[in-house]
């Protein structure tokens, strides 16, 4: 019988496993093998998220290949200028397209010969004409975010005319690529129930599966010696993550130290900025990049995340319910998880309301537990990583059939 075989292009290396996006990735990629696959990464090791060879080498060894390409994708104004003047694609597109990536995607594909190819960025469509021309293989499109909210979140909530009318245009290129960009797969996998609603209220034609960030719950375990402090960790370089923890740290803290005088609150992450670095309020602990996330997290009770703007799902939040930790999150830091205020997490908006979901957990610590205990079996039924992989490999297989037929 023929073992199916799935080449993963990524635009960073999937690792370190500290944050949402190398999370997804790499818990897709293990219930691919999981399923009985054969699977092959070609990814980018960029000048923004470089990782050691030797590491690559090492941690991806038990796939049944891995080749990684230097791509410089630095930020640079004279980029940023050209792009904004003389080119209608986004500037993203040009900064993940390379030759020598492209040169090794022929490479593999000759080599390799996948059945199906999973792309984990829009921005790496410029990529298929070449796929095209060298491979039948059936083309799937992972959309972790629908992109251009992001960015049209971000110009919402700049203050700096100037940027915010950049920022809105960066998000109008971007919709118009991504629109055009959902046609040229044969399946798309969202992530939340929202996105796959946005897609076709904009394009009716996609074919398209909702497949939510898969947790495997047999390799979590839950924490005996838990304190009831906050914490927060997650990517740092990501501006929404930027935006909400500076919102936090000036506009709720003080409310909530004022409400609750002795709460502690930790926050870690890759990418964090001397700002962030030298924060001095009293009850505030940045910690930087942690070398292990699970000991960061494992003896804190509550987590906070303070999102403001940004799409897709807060793997964090899927991962600490897991856990069964307290949720205290934005509307928009739960949006595409199926849970329920009051039952699930506690939502907040404001200052006052961070502050009153914070006193309400120190003061009713058994109802707070069974809120975390209703989180974790929505988990179990809803994200288990078996479960997830079955509905992408259904989803695959009349493509696949159609293809070889």
């Amino acid at each position: 019988m023929h073992q199916k075989r799935i080449l993963f292009l990524t635009n960073r290396v999937p690792y370190p496993l500290k944050d949402g996006g190398n999370l997804a990735m790499r818990t897709m990629i293990d219930g691919y093998i999981a399923a009985g696959w054969k699977v092959f990464l070609l990814t980018m090791n960029t000048t923004r998220h470089t990782v050691a060879e030797s590491v690559i080498e090492k941690e991806f060894a038990y796939l049944d290949g891995c080749v990684s390409v230097s791509v410089d994708n630095r930020i640079t104004l004279k980029r940023m200028f050209v792009n904004h003047f003389f080119s209608r694609e986004p500037e993203h597109v040009s900064r993940f397209y390379t030759q020598e990536y492209a040169d090794k995607l022929e490479e593999v594909l000759q080599q390799f010969k996948p059945d199906v190819i999973q792309v984990e960025s829009v921005y790496l469509t410029s990529y298929l004409p070449r796929i095209r021309g060298l491979s039948n293989a059936v083309l799937v499109l992972r959309m972790h975010n629908v992109e251009y909210q992001i960015w049209q979140g971000m110009a919402g909530k700049t203050k700096n005319v100037l940027k915010a009318a950049y920022l809105e245009r960066l998000a109008e290129r971007i919709r118009n690529y991504e629109r055009n960009a959902w046609h040229d797969y044969d399946l798309l996998l969202t992530i939340t129930e929202r996105d796959a609603g946005l897609v076709y209220r904009l394009e009716d034609s996609a074919n398209l599966i909702v497949a939510p960030f898969g947790i495997n719950t047999s390799g979590i375990s839950m924490a005996d010696n838990e304190q009831w402090v906050g914490y927060h960790i997650g990517a740092m370089d990501w501006l929404p993550n930027q935006q909400g923890m500076r919102w936090f740290l000036h506009k709720v803290w003080p409310g909530i130290r004022k409400m609750c005088p002795t709460f502690q609150f930790h926050f870690a992450g890759r990418g964090m900025s001397a700002d962030f670095m030298n924060t001095k309020l009293k009850g505030v602990h940045c910690e930087g990049e942690v070398e292990d996330a699970d000991k960061f997290i494992n003896d804190k009770k509550i987590l906070i995340v303070p999102l403001l703007s940004g799409g897709g799902i807060r793997v964090k939040i899927l991962e600490a319910m897991a856990r069964g930790k307290v949720v205290i999150t934005t509307s928009k830091g739960i949006k595409g998880i199926e849970a329920k205020p009051d039952e699930h997490y506690l939502r907040a908006g404001s200052p006052d309301e961070f502050a009153k979901c914070v006193k309400w957990c120190l003061e009713n610590k058994a109802k707070a537990e069974k809120l975390a205990e209703n989180a974790r079996q929505l988990i179990l039924e809803k994200y288990e990583q078996d479960t997830v992989m079955q509905q992408v490999i259904a989803a695959l297989d009349p493509l696949l059939t159609q293809r070889h037929s």
